[in-house]
C-alpha cells in the first residue's frame, strides 16, 4: 500500500523525453486530457561559461506552465541543467527553442519581464532595448543586446543540444490523494516514453512553518548532518545526481550548541549556504523568503511511478515530525548499518504515535 502523506507537499520530478519529443510534447498532452491549456514561462538558472574570466552565464529558457480548464494549477514543465547523460551536445536546436543569457541576475529578472518565452527568438530582446534606447544587434543567429555604453546586456540564442528534452515537473503544492495526483502528470509521461534520467533526482517541498522555531530547525540541521549517509542508504539517493552536499560546519556546530534561530541564520551565512545542499533551507532562515516558505528535501532518487516517490516521501514526513518534537534528535550510532536501522526506528516510533492519535 503507497504511503499516505500528511502534510501539504510539492514536487519536483526530473524525467527525460525521448529523442523528438519535448517537454512542450508534454505540456501539450496533459493540457489536453483535462481539457485546460499551456502557457509559456521562463525558467531561470546557471551554467558554466566559455568566456574567460566570467565563471557563469545566468540565464532564461523556456518552461510550460499547464492549468486546468477552471484555471487551477496543474503543473509546469521546465528544463534541468544538471540532466545531461544520453543528450547530443552536438545537435542543431529544433525550431521555437532558444534561451537568453546574461550576467547580473537583476538583469536577468529584467529582461524576462520585457520577453515572451512564446515569442521568438528574432524579437526576444527588442522590448528590453526601448528600456536602454538602443538596438538589437544580429551576429549570425545571436542577437546581443547593449547599453549605450557598449557593454553587452544579454544574448539571445537558439538552444540546442537535445535541451528541449529534460523535463522537471514541478507540482503545485498538494494536500490531498498525492498518489491520483502524481499519475495523472507521469502516466501521460510514461506513455510518451519519458524515462528517469542518468542524473536524476526527486526533491519534496514542505511548509517551511513549522521548522521556523530554533529546536525544530536545529532538529532538521543534526537529521541532515549527523545521520547523512544512513538518510541517503535508506532513501536511495542517486550517486549520479549533482548540485548535493553536506550542510555547513558552521551551521552544524551551531545546531549542536542549542543556537536560537538568529544564531543559525549567522552560521548558515558564515558557511555560505545557498540551495544546492542535501536539504534546502535558505526559505526558513529569513524572515521573508523570496520565492516560497518551503523546505526543500533534494536527496530523493528520481522515479517515474507514485508509488515508489510517495512511500520515500513517506518516511521523509515521518523523520520531519520526529524534528518538530522538542527532544534533540539523537547522533546516530557508529555501526552505519546500526544507524540505517536506528532511523527506522525513529521513524516508527512517529508512526505509533501518530496511530494512537
Amino acid at each position: 500500500m503507497t504511503a499516505q502523506l500528511h502534510r501539504r507537499t510539492g514536487f519536483e520530478i526530473e524525467l527525460m523525453a525521448p529523442q523528438g519529443v519535448s517537454r512542450r510534447t508534454l505540456a501539450v498532452e496533459l493540457a489536453g486530457r483535462c481539457g485546460g491549456r499551456i502557457h509559456p514561462v521562463w525558467h531561470s538558472d546557471s551554467e558554466p561559461s566559455l568566456v574567460p574570466g566570467l565563471g557563469r552565464f545566468l540565464h532564461l529558457t523556456q518552461g510550460f506552465e499547464v492549468r486546468r480548464a477552471d484555471g487551477s494549477p496543474l503543473c509546469t514543465l521546465v528544463d534541468d541543467v544538471t540532466l545531461l547523460a544520453g543528450l547530443d551536445p552536438r545537435a542543431a536546436p529544433p525550431p521555437g527553442w532558444w534561451r537568453i543569457l546574461s550576467d547580473d541576475p537583476r538583469l536577468l529578472r529584467l529582461l524576462a519581464r520585457h520577453s515572451d518565452p512564446g515569442g521568438s527568438l528574432g524579437a526576444a530582446l527588442d522590448a528590453s532595448a526601448q528600456l536602454w534606447g538602443t538596438v538589437v544587434q544580429r551576429i549570425d543567429d545571436i542577437y546581443r543586446l547593449d547599453d549605450p555604453g557598449g557593454a553587452t546586456i544579454a544574448l539571445a540564442a537558439p538552444q540546442g543540444g537535445e535541451r528541449e528534452r529534460p523535463c522537471e515537473i514541478v507540482t503545485p503544492p498538494l494536500t490531498g490523494d498525492h498518489e491520483a495526483a502524481l499519475e495523472e502528470l507521469l502516466g501521460p509521461a510514461r506513455e510518451l516514453g519519458f524515462t528517469v534520467p542518468a542524473e536524476a533526482a526527486v526533491h519534496l517541498h514542505v511548509d517551511g512553518g513549522p521548522f521556523r522555531s530554533a529546536h525544530a530547525l536545529g532538529n532538521l540541521v543534526r537529521l541532515f548532518a549527523h545521520w547523512r549517509e544512513p538518510l541517503r542508504t535508506l532513501l536511495q539517493t542517486n550517486p549520479a545526481c549533482r548540485r548535493l552536499a553536506s550542510l555547513p560546519e558552521s551551521l552544524v556546530a551551531a545546531a549542536d550548541g542549542g543556537a536560537s534561530v538568529e544564531q543559525l541564520r549567522k552560521a548558515a551565512d558564515e558557511g555560505e549556504l545557498t540551495k544546492y545542499f542535501d536539504v534546502n533551507l535558505t526559505q526558513v532562515l529569513t524572515d521573508h523568503p523570496p520565492v516560497r516558505d518551503t523546505v526543500e528535501i533534494r536527496i530523493l532518487p528520481g522515479g517515474i511511478d507514485a508509488g515508489p516517490i510517495l512511500d520515500r516521501a513517506g518516511l521523509v514526513e515521518l523523520l520531519l515530525d520526529r524534528c518538530e518534537q522538542r527532544e534533540p534528535f539523537p547522533e546516530p550510532p557508529a555501526d552505519p548499518a546500526r544507524a540505517v536501522e536506528a532511523l527506522l526506528e525513529e521513524a516508527a516510533a512517529v508512526l505509533a504515535e501518530r496511530d494512537d492519535d
